[in-house]
C-alpha cells in the first residue's frame, strides 16, 4: 500500500467516525479515544528513540554542556497554557484536555518534518500527527459545541515556526534542544488523552 493510499483511507476512517461518533457519541468516543491514546502513545515512543539516540552519539562533555544549557530554559510552546501538574491535569475537564492536547500537536506538524534522525522517522512522524489532530479535533467537536471556537482560537504558527527554524539550524544545539521539546509535548498529550480517555470509564483508575 503506498503512502499516499493510506493517507486517503486514514481520512475515510476519519470521516466515518465522525459520523458514528455524532449518533453513538458515547460509544464511539471511547473508540476514538483508545486510537487517540495509542497513536500519541506511538508518537511518544519515536520521540524517546530519536532522543535516545541523538545522545548515545555524544560524548560526555557534550551531553553535559548540553543539559547545562537546555535544563534552565524552556520550550517554546511551554507558552500553550496548559496543567502545571497532575493534580491540575486530574482537575481539568476533558474538553480542556483536548483543546491543548490539539495545540500542542498543531505547534508540530509541520516542524516534525525537519526533526533530526533521518528521512524514514520522520515519514513516520509527520502523517500521524495530522491523523492524530484530525482525530482530537472530532472528539473535541463531540464533547461540547464550543470545540470549534476553542480550536481555532490562538492559532500555532508563531510556534510552529520556532521550532521549524531551530530544527534547520543544524547545530547539536538546536537539533537536542528540538528534540527534547518534541519528546516532552509528546509526553504531555499522552497524559492529557489518557486522562480524558479514563473520564469515559469510570471503571478505570485515573490516578497519575
Amino acid at each position: 500500500m503506498t503512502r499516499d493510499t493510506f493517507s486517503v483511507l486514514a481520512c475515510v476512517l476519519l470521516a466515518v467516525m465522525l459520523s458514528a461518533c455524532l449518533s453513538h457519541p458515547l460509544i464511539d468516543s471511547q473508540r476514538l479515544f483508545s486510537i487517540a491514546v495509542n497513536r500519541i502513545q506511538h508518537l511518544h515512543m519515536l520521540a524517546q528513540r530519536i532522543f535516545s539516540e541523538l545522545e548515545s552519539s555524544l560524548q560526555i562533555e557534550e551531553q553535559r554542556q548540553l543539559n547545562k544549557i537546555f535544563l534552565p530554559d524552556f520550550c517554546n510552546s511551554d507558552d500553550i497554557i496548559s496543567p502545571i501538574d497532575k493534580h491540575e491535569t486530574q482537575r481539568s475537564s476533558v474538553l480542556r484536555l483536548l483543546t491543548v492536547s490539539y495545540r500542542l500537536i498543531e505547534c508540530w506538524e509541520f516542524p516534525s518534518q525537519s526533526l533530526p534522525g533521518g528521512s524514514v522517522l520522520r515519514n513516520q512522524i509527520s502523517p500521524k500527527l495530522s491523523e492524530l489532530k484530525n482525530g482530537i479535533h472530532i472528539l473535541i467537536r463531540t464533547s461540547q459545541g464550543a470545540g470549534d471556537a476553542l480550536v481555532e482560537a490562538d492559532p500555532m504558527s508563531p510556534y510552529g515556526g520556532y521550532y521549524q527554524a531551530l530544527g534547520g539550524d543544524g547545530s547539536l544545539r538546536g537539533s537536542y534542544e528540538m528534540l527534547a521539546c518534541f519528546k516532552k509535548d509528546m509526553h504531555k498529550v499522552e497524559t492529557y488523552l489518557t486522562v480524558a480517555k479514563c473520564r469515559l470509564s469510570p471503571e478505570d483508575n485515573c490516578t497519575l
